[in-house]
């Protein structure tokens, strides 16, 4: 139980839903889901052992860093060996470029998909911005961005169910994309006093990714409307904003941790919404995965940061 547990924390379980909500995301906005369950399905798995093996060799490069800040997690205390994790991170990587393989094998069998290897394609890119953000631009000011081209890459993944990139594809990876840029910016000084100004500049950068998800009703064919996306965009703007404010006024480690463990929980909630801004309130289904991400959260041993 005691492997099981360093385990869990070294993969950030309570984050694993936001990955699996980028999916959702993907395939409701394009109208997939219904036809294609079986690779819908391959894509969740594809997304979460990507979103695992990425978590692993986060701590794998941060080994050093940790022993000094985060002596408390399974790397540095020795629970689990840099052989161990290494090991780890490579199997899961490999898992979800197969899972997504096998998820583009089954689109092709449908006979109406444009480009059946567009999954295991957009796997392997993540897996290049997977590492490349892990090994190299983390400790450089290029971090935000690269965690922003993993998100991007991410819900296209999920938009890949429909075989293409067309419609509201980039528009939907971009607002995703640049919120997490906004998060992560705002959380990489968490394990220390932070600076009010560059939390104001992060939490700019979340606010222009609600700001950019505003014209999403125009990928809308003729006559649709989606009278509740607007209200659900402001609602998500108080929800995470308000510990984001709190962490401002007093960028205290605890402050900004809650106030990142609030935005990456949003994640969900955002995708929800950018869904329910296509696909009406079907997008609401989304919401179902903050039930495990509230619950692992909420559990003393796990943690998401």
């Amino acid at each position: 139980m005691s492997a099981l547990r360093a385990y869990a924390q070294l993969v950030r379980l309570p984050n694993l839903p936001t990955a699996l909500a980028d999916i959702c995301l993907g395939a409701l906005a394009t109208e997939s889901l219904r036809q294609r369950l079986l690779p819908f399905g391959l894509l969740l798995l594809a997304s979460g052992a990507l979103y695992c093996g990425g978590m692993v060799w986060n701590d794998y490069f941060d080994l050093e860093q940790d022993r000094r800040e985060r002596p408390f997690r399974p790397l540095p205390s020795g629970r689990i060996s840099r052989r161990a994790a290494a090991l780890c991170g490579t199997l899961l990587l490999v898992a979800g470029v197969l899972f997504a393989l096998l998820a583009g094998v089954l689109l092709a069998q449908t006979g109406d998909t444009p480009r059946p290897a567009l999954p295991a394609a957009l796997a392997v890119g993540l897996v290049a911005a997977i590492l490349l953000y892990d090994a190299r631009l983390k400790r450089t000011w290029l971090g935000p961005l690269g965690m922003g081209a993993c998100r991007f890459l991410n819900v296209l993944l999920g938009v890949s169910l429909s075989g293409s990139l067309d419609g509201p594809a980039f528009h939907l990876a971009l607002i995703v994309g640049v919120y997490i840029v906004g998060v992560t910016w705002f959380a990489r000084t968490e394990a220390r006093a932070s600076s009010q100004n560059a939390l104001r500049g992060a939490a700019l950068v979340m606010l222009a990714a609600l700001v950019l998800a505003l014209p999403l009703p125009v990928f809308l064919p003729p006559g649709r409307t989606s009278s509740l996306f607007p209200y659900l965009l402001v609602l998500l703007g108080f929800l995470v904003g308000l510990p984001i404010s709190r962490a401002i006024a007093s960028p205290t480690p605890p402050r900004v941790q809650a106030a990142v463990k609030r935005a990456l929980v949003g994640l969900v909630l955002l995708d929800s919404v950018l869904a329910t801004g296509l696909a009406g309130l079907a997008g609401l289904l989304i919401l179902l995965l903050l039930l495990p991400a509230l619950y692992l959260n909420r559990k003393n041993w796990l943690y998401a940061t």
